[in-house]
């Protein structure tokens, strides 16, 4: 089987091996190619985005691919063993930091430089979560962190009148919701460090800063691991928060018998379209204590082994500048971290669509208490050695003191390599 370890590995060799060559701008034909992340529901828009950009520079042509998140890292990983690259790609969470770690993106650093108007359009804390060593790699194409939703009609049979305003809070709240396996009280998604705000509001810190040593081995990340644990057998956590990705939580909380859903923005439509409960006067939305929340934003970057990164630099100017970045925003309902399309977005999704509008501006709010967001070239190896353990404790096969030992060993060998 083919692994995400794998699949980078083969990335860096291959972009080791590649060679820019000098744009060729001036040529009369000139072909770049567009990948995407499970984008495919917006073909019309997208094909009328490069209709657009073809229209106005002749001999261009776009191809544009989209593959679903499990097929996207085997394609671009062959492409680029065969020294055919997408030019321009989209990617989720922090696969983008690995891919520019192993030398397979452009730095876009220089052309920052150049052109500061294009940089400055993007939210510089959203931009920033493609920073590696000090260089940009990636802009913002559509963005998304974590909130808390709410079920108000279990708040107020349990006579609760808020969202909770500490992590103890949390959990107190979430057993006075819960009646045996008839209800929980909370749950959260767990995949790409999600869950982090619940250790962060703590005080409890992953790393050290320069991101060279584990520092998350303490008495307070064993007090707070075991909490979650303990809740967790009392069923005050469901479950699934431990063993599900994307469609059980959310679904679990569509279903309405779960006080608290900690997920990001696009949770809200799917458990909407799952749970007829939901509406403007049921559903309650606010910032986790503290306001931690975790991005898992999708970022455009070129291929280093782009053959013509200059048109590429084009294409992603094009579809984040306001134009299409507004198009995208409205037919999607998403924030897209270009500053002016999204404060516009949201003025008119006040008046037209206020429960929308609670969701989103949720996204632009505190985006400076971001985290589970480090700058990691290895993420994925790094999750590999923490979060198996970390996941033991939380379900009761081992207590907290000695998964976050374990979890300490493994991870500590990840950041040696790094």
């Amino acid at each position: 089987m083919i692994t995400r370890r794998t699949l980078l590995k083969t990335a860096a060799a291959a972009a080791a091996t590649t060679v820019i060559p000098a744009p060729a701008i001036a040529q009369s034909s000139k072909k770049i190619t567009f990948l995407t992340w499970n984008i495919i529901d917006q073909k019309e828009l997208i094909e009328g985005w490069i209709k657009r950009f073809q229209s106005t520079r002749p001999g261009v042509e776009v191809e544009w691919l989209d593959k679903k998140g499990p097929d996207f890292g085997p394609f671009y990983q062959t492409q680029l063993t065969a020294g055919t690259p997408p030019d321009v790609i989209n990617t989720q969470g922090a696969l983008g930091l690995e891919y520019a770690a192993q030398g397979a993106l452009l730095d876009l650093t220089p052309l920052f430089a150049k052109e500061a108007a294009v940089k400055n359009r993007y939210d510089a804390n959203y931009l920033g979560n493609w920073v590696y060593e000090g260089k940009n790699y990636m802009v913002p194409f559509y963005i998304t962190k974590t909130l808390l939703f709410y079920n108000k009609p279990m708040f107020a049979k349990a006579d609760l009148a808020g969202p909770p305003k500490n992590f103890d809070e949390i959990l107190a709240f979430a057993q006075k919701m819960t009646s045996g396996e008839a209800s929980s009280g909370f749950i959260t998604l767990n995949f790409d460090w999600l869950y982090w705000p619940l250790f962060a509001m703590n005080g409890v810190e992953l790393v050290t800063p320069d991101l060279k040593k584990t520092a998350f081995n303490t008495p307070k990340a064993a007090e707070v691991l075991d909490k979650l644990a303990k809740a967790t057998q009392s069923n005050a956590i469901n479950k699934i928060s431990w063993t599900g990705r994307w469609v059980e939580p959310n679904g679990a909380f569509g279903a309405g018998n779960i006080g608290m859903l900690h997920a990001h923005s696009p949770a809200y439509f799917f458990f909407k379209g799952q749970g007829s409960w939901v509406t403007p006067d049921t559903l309650g939305v606010a910032h986790m204590p503290g306001n931690y929340a975790t991005p898992n934003s999708h970022g455009l970057g070129i291929s280093k082994g782009s053959k013509n990164p200059e048109l590429a630099w084009e294409f992603l100017k094009f579809i984040t500048d306001n134009g299409q970045a507004s198009e995208l925003a409205e037919r999607r309902k998403l924030v897209t971290g270009n500053v002016a399309v999204d404060q516009a977005s949201l003025t008119k999704l006040a008046k037209d669509d206020p429960m929308v509008y609670q969701v989103l501006k949720t996204q632009l709010e505190h985006t400076d208490k971001m985290t589970g967001n480090w700058r990691f070239g290895n993420d994925s190896r790094i999750k590999e050695a923490f979060w198996p353990e970390v996941q033991s404790a939380l379900l009761g096969r081992k207590d907290a003191k000695s998964a976050l030992a374990d979890a300490d060993r493994r991870m500590a060998r990840e950041l040696t390599r790094a």
